[in-house]
Order: C-alpha cells, then sequence, then structure tokens
C-alpha cells in the first residue's frame, strides 16, 4: 500500500479560504470592481434623463420664478437682467392689494364648487356604467369627447353658448319664459359661468379615474351584500365608497392642482372679467405677466408662488391623510 500522504494548512491560509470562499477568489476582486463600476454607470445612464428633466422643467422654471419674485423685473430689465433686488415687496404688494381679496374668494369658490360638482357627477357616471349593459362603451367614448376637444375650442364653444343676444342657453330658457341672462358680462353671472364650462370639462377625467377604480372591485364583494339583504344605497355607501378611498383620494388631489392653475377655459371667456369678477390667482398672474401693455412680471411671479404654496398645502395633507388611513 502506498502511504497516504496529508498536508496541512497554515491558519493563515485556512481563514483566508474562510472569508473569500476559495484561495484564489482574491483574482476576481479586479473583475469584481470593474462589474460593479460598469452597473453604476449602466444605472446612472438609465437614470440621466429622468435628472435632466426634473432639473429643466422643474428645478431651473421654481428656481427662475423665484428669483423673478424677488427682484422688480420691468420689461428693460427683464431683457437686460439688471433687475434691483427688492426681497418680499412683491408679496406685499400683492397681498395688500385691493385685487387680492377678490381673487382668493374666487379661486376659493372656482376651485372647490368644480372639483365637488366634477367628482360627484362623474363617479355617479361611474356607477351608472360599471353595469356593462348595450351601447354603454359607445356612450362611455362619448362622454370624454369634452376631454379630446383642445380647451380653445371648448371655451370658445361655451362663450358662444352662452351669449347674451343669440346664445343657445338663453333661447332654451326663453323658451319657458326666463328673461335674458348677461352670463359672460354680468358681475352675478360671470364667475357662474366658467364654473359651469369647467366643470364640463373636468368630468371625462372623474369618470375615467373612478371607472377604473370601481373595476378593482370585486363583484363577489356585491353579490355576497345582495345575499345580506343591503340595497344598492346601502351597497354604495358601504362598500363602493369605502373601497374607493385611495382612488377617490388621488382624483380630488389631481383634480385640485388641476382647478388652481386654470387660466386658457376663463381667460377665453371672460378674461377675468367684468372688472375682477371672474379673476382667480391664477388669471390674476396671467394678466400682470401678458394681459396688459405694461408687464409686471415681478408680481406675477409672486402670485404663482403664492399658487405653489396652495398646491404644496394640498399635497402634503393628501399625503398626511393617506398614511394616517396606512397606519389605521
Amino acid at each position: 500500500m502506498r502511504p497516504t500522504l496529508h498536508t496541512v494548512e497554515s491558519p493563515a491560509r485556512t481563514n483566508a479560504t474562510a472569508r473569500t470562499g476559495s484561495p484564489r477568489s482574491g483574482r476576481g476582486e479586479p473583475g469584481t470592481r470593474r462589474r460593479s463600476s460598469a452597473q453604476r454607470w449602466a444605472a446612472l445612464a438609465f437614470i440621466a434623463p429622468l435628472i435632466i428633466y426634473l432639473v429643466v422643467f422643474y428645478a431651473f422654471p421654481l428656481y427662475r420664478n423665484v428669483e423673478l419674485s424677488l427682484h422688480d423685473y420691468t420689461p428693460r430689465a427683464f431683457v437686460q437682467g439688471n433687475a434691483d433686488y427688492v426681497g418680499f415687496s412683491n408679496f406685499t404688494d400683492v397681498i395688500t392689494s385691493n385685487a387680492f381679496g377678490v381673487a382668493v374668494r374666487n379661486t376659493i369658490l372656482f376651485t372647490l364648487v368644480s372639483i365637488g360638482a366634477q367628482f360627484t357627477i362623474g363617479l355617479a357616471l361611474a356607477v351608472f356604467f360599471r353595469n356593462n349593459f348595450r351601447l354603454s362603451g359607445t356612450l362611455r367614448a362619448l362622454f370624454l369627447v369634452p376631454w379630446l376637444l383642445p380647451l380653445i375650442v371648448s371655451a370658445s364653444t361655451w362663450s358662444w353658448m352662452l351669449n347674451s343676444e343669440n346664445g343657445i342657453i338663453n333661447s332654451f330658457l326663453g323658451a319657458f319664459g326666463i328673461g335674458q341672462i348677461n352670463w359672460l358680462t354680468s358681475p352675478q353671472w360671470a364667475l357662474v359661468s366658467v364654473i359651469i364650462a369647467n366643470i364640463w370639462l373636468g368630468i371625462p377625467f372623474n369618470l375615467v379615474i373612478l371607472y377604473s377604480g370601481l373595476q378593482n372591485i370585486p363583484g363577489d364583494v356585491y353579490e355576497a351584500a345582495s345575499l345580506d339583504g343591503a340595497n344598492a344605497w346601502k351597497q354604495f355607501w358601504h362598500i363602493t365608497l369605502p373601497l374607493l378611498r385611495p382612488v377617490s383620494a388621488i382624483t380630488l388631489l389631481l383634480g385640485l392642482i388641476y382647478t388652481l392653475k386654470v387660466v386658457d377655459v376663463i381667460w377665453i371667456m371672460t378674461t377675468g372679467g367684468p372688472g375682477n369678477a371672474s379673476t382667480t390667482l391664477a388669471i390674476w398672474s396671467y394678466r400682470r405677466a401678458f394681459g396688459t401693455g405694461q408687464p409686471d412680471f415681478s408680481q406675477a411671479a409672486a402670485v404663482g408662488n403664492l399658487l405653489i404654496v396652495f398646491a404644496l398645502v394640498a399635497g402634503f395633507v393628501y399625503l398626511y391623510l393617506q398614511r394616517r388611513e396606512e397606519r389605521s
């Protein structure tokens, strides 16, 4: 028999092997580092377009808007770039202006009434279309028409319909003995007119989002509730609304942010008038920058920053409510 040779490894070599998994694994470290570096560069290459997009379209405009509001930018200073630094005086001038209170009130009314009516009507239509029936798909497609039309077309159409002299709305009301209403030229009705038009424009968005949310609710839940004797109203109140709460929250938040910055519809229909009767903060900002022969870019930027603050507050409230719901 041949003698068996036993090799004894040194303790240092044994410890190195235990740590690395192989006595020769140290030779692969440069290749591993190269692969790790390549993966990092690949990850940066994928995320770079998003970073560039956020910087160009979000960070820089926000910085520019703040910078405009802290300086006195006349048209000449805007071109030459030598505007004087005035601090928060533009914000002071805006808040102490006589038009500020009217604009804030109109903004609150325009926003709350619009999103409330849009959400209520959109939810009612979503529940209605949830039960598929003949031509339901065609009707849903027709409800999307206001959403697909260019806003200038929709606003111009409503301006024609609400015309005091020959508008179809006054003609229809006249058939029932109701006198002429100056929808767009009366301080009493101008804000109501733009709210009606904005509600009509926002219903399709609410319908699409809420209808998609309803599709994710299992039908077995409603069948079980029916077997337990729950009528349609109880099913809606105890099943549909609670299970639709996350979708409802994001729909209301998006509607709030969108409605706060509506300019085109109001500007085309009333230009914020008569006087300041339908002027919101967004319209006021646009008017200060582009709606007069003497633009004031600094005050327009200050009003825009106030709108951004309002939108941020709404976003933080949404996040707070969402986290509280998750904890509960």
